[in-house]
């Protein structure tokens, strides 16, 4: 690997900033935290540290959205799934967070606010931009060591991804490590075709990574669910009236492109699962009409993906097909991962809503790879060089 990890440092008595994700889904009606997959997967990293001080820091939401929230929340199912004190800081750069930090004693853990109320933190930069933000060069002389875990986030270039690293020694965390080690014999290994089913709200993603994993070999058919299923229906004139979400005549435009340049990749549901007062109502999708809220796959739909799943050589899904969460509205995403738990092929889980239904479901032990990961894993897939795993690189060749 061409990384360092924890194992290449002396760790004991050394002041530690960890970077990871526990960016949570977070209810709208309460504000609290729906799933607690990627804070308990931090734990790993900072038990490995018992023997430093260690500063964990994490982003929640994007600036002007619902789960844009402080951290308070995380650092007590933090405390809980490790059984040690957590000590919440409401702070990111000031006084309050440097004196706790400067405070600190062996075996101390310590978890800053949402680095996102840093204004530095929601743009990108080069990783000598970073450097010299604010944020590094208030907190960066208080470290000795950078530990970078946070694989969901490694496609952006935030101050904290790849700009703590430009400045002190920096390796990666446990998760990273195994990340990058398990998908790279992955890739070694993949082989035709290649499926991919993508889901989720996360449109503009989506569609930015679909020509990479196309034009790269990755996707030969890429089966369409959740919203940006509804996109493409729309780009096919098959849904009628607008979907209401942000920048969609752009994104409409973008689906349509693809479409024509690719017309044998793609595959969009032929009828759907609405939400009719809290009742399943099975519809084809011609049948929809303005203001139907398309909540699952109908059973057509999921039958026919699930014979192209079978028949795959490799599969990769990322996002969910419907609110699986919501009773009555499970079945696609329960029935496209038991197509891809029991298929032949070699099979990658992504992002941590799926994560979680693999979990609820008991299909978890059937899966080549799972990742709390979704936009960064699937750049990672096409090959693109991730800004954290760079900013890794360069700081194992920095350290000779």
């Amino acid at each position: 690997m061409k990384i360092l990890t924890l194992d290449d440092f002396d760790l004991r008595g050394k002041t530690i900033l960890l970077r990871v994700d526990m960016n949570c889904p977070i209810d709208p009606a309460t504000n609290e935290i729906s799933g607690t997959k990627r804070i308990e997967e931090a734990t790993e990293t900072i038990n490995a540290l018992k023997d430093s001080k260690v500063v964990v820091v994490s982003h929640q939401g994007r600036v002007g959205n619902k789960d844009y929230i402080g951290m308070t929340e995380h650092a007590k199912i933090l405390e809980q799934f490790l059984g040690r004190p957590v000590k919440y800081v409401e702070d990111v750069i000031g006084a309050l967070a440097q004196s706790e930090i400067k405070k600190m004693k062996n075996g101390d853990i310590i978890l800053l606010d949402n680095l996102r109320f840093c204004a530095e933190e929601n743009y990108e930069f080069s990783p000598e931009e970073a450097a010299n933000t604010i944020m590094v060069k208030r907190l960066g002389d208080l470290f000795d060591l950078c530990v970078l875990d946070s694989f969901p986030s490694a496609h952006r270039a935030h101050p904290s991804l790849v700009g703590f690293s430009h400045v002190i020694p920096a390796c990666a965390g446990k998760i990273v490590e195994r990340e990058v080690k398990k998908l790279e014999e992955i890739l070694t290994v993949a082989k035709a075709p290649h499926v991919v089913v993508l889901g989720g709200s996360k449109v503009t993603d989506r569609l930015e990574a679909i020509k990479m994993l196309i034009k790269r070999g990755r996707a030969d058919q890429i089966l369409l669910t959740g919203l940006i299923g509804n996109v493409f229906l729309r780009a096919q004139g098959r849904v009628k009236y607008p979907l209401g979400i942000k920048g969609e005549d752009d994104a409409v435009s973008k689906a349509h492109a693809l479409m024509g340049e690719y017309p044998d990749v793609f595959f969009t549901p032929v009828d759907v699962a609405i939400n009719n007062n809290g009742q399943r109502i099975e519809l084809d999708v011609r049948e929809l009409n303005k203001g139907d809220q398309i909540y699952d796959l109908g059973p057509k739909t999921i039958e026919h993906y699930s014979k192209i799943i079978s028949g795959a050589g490799t599969v990769f899904i990322s996002g969910p097909p419907g609110f699986f969460e919501k009773e009555g509205f499970s079945y696609g995403t329960k029935a496209l991962l038991e197509a891809v738990a029991n298929s032949m092929a070699t099979t990658i889980v992504s992002g941590g809503h799926l994560t979680s239904a693999l979990k609820k479901y008991g299909l978890a032990e059937k899966i080549t790879h799972i990742s709390t990961a979704g936009g960064a894993l699937v750049l990672y897939l096409t090959g693109e060089k991730l800004p954290m795993i760079q900013s890794l690189e360069a700081a194992a060749k920095r350290s000779g």
